[in-house]
């Protein structure tokens, strides 16, 4: 049984994140990155623009997910203005392709429905693709990402 449960508690919040660096970036933390994620969730989690759950498999703590709330000016695509970024999206090794992964989607996905947001997106790797694609997940080919080539 696949239970979520919303987290405000910092502690928590930086142990997943911590975990989700590792696993997903395949890096180390940055102890200056860990103080900005910290200052990051001090702020958000108490405004209300970002919600963070944990999903249990059987009591046993199975991954991670969370949601950021901004706001963009309207537009035919998006008449609210409303977005929803889902970010750090994770499952510990042993409970994947179980349906963790969807609960936690699904359960985003409903949440940033409840606050009118028109625009829901995300970023992902490879090995998470065809979860989101099931969930009628597209590619945006519109979008570029800044690189500053100076530095």
């Amino acid at each position: 049984m696949i239970e979520l449960k919303g987290i405000t508690d910092l502690p928590t919040l930086m142990r997943w994140r911590e975990e989700v660096i590792r696993n997903v970036f395949g890096q180390q933390p940055d102890p200056h990155l860990m103080v900005e994620n910290q200052r990051y969730y001090s702020h958000h989690i108490a405004d209300g623009s970002h919600l963070a759950m944990v999903a249990s498999v059987n009591g046993a703590d199975a991954g991670c997910g969370a949601i950021c709330f901004t706001e963009e000016l309207p537009s035919p695509d998006n008449p609210s203005g409303r977005c929803a970024y889902l970010m750090n999206i994770y499952v510990r090794a042993e409970f994947r392709n179980h349906g963790v992964a969807h609960h936690i989607v699904a359960r985003l996905i409903e949440e940033a429905a409840k606050r009118g947001c028109d625009k829901i997106y995300l970023e992902t790797t490879e090995d998470g693709k065809p979860v989101y694609a099931s969930m009628g997940f597209r590619d945006m080919p519109d979008m570029m990402k800044y690189y500053d080539t100076e530095n």
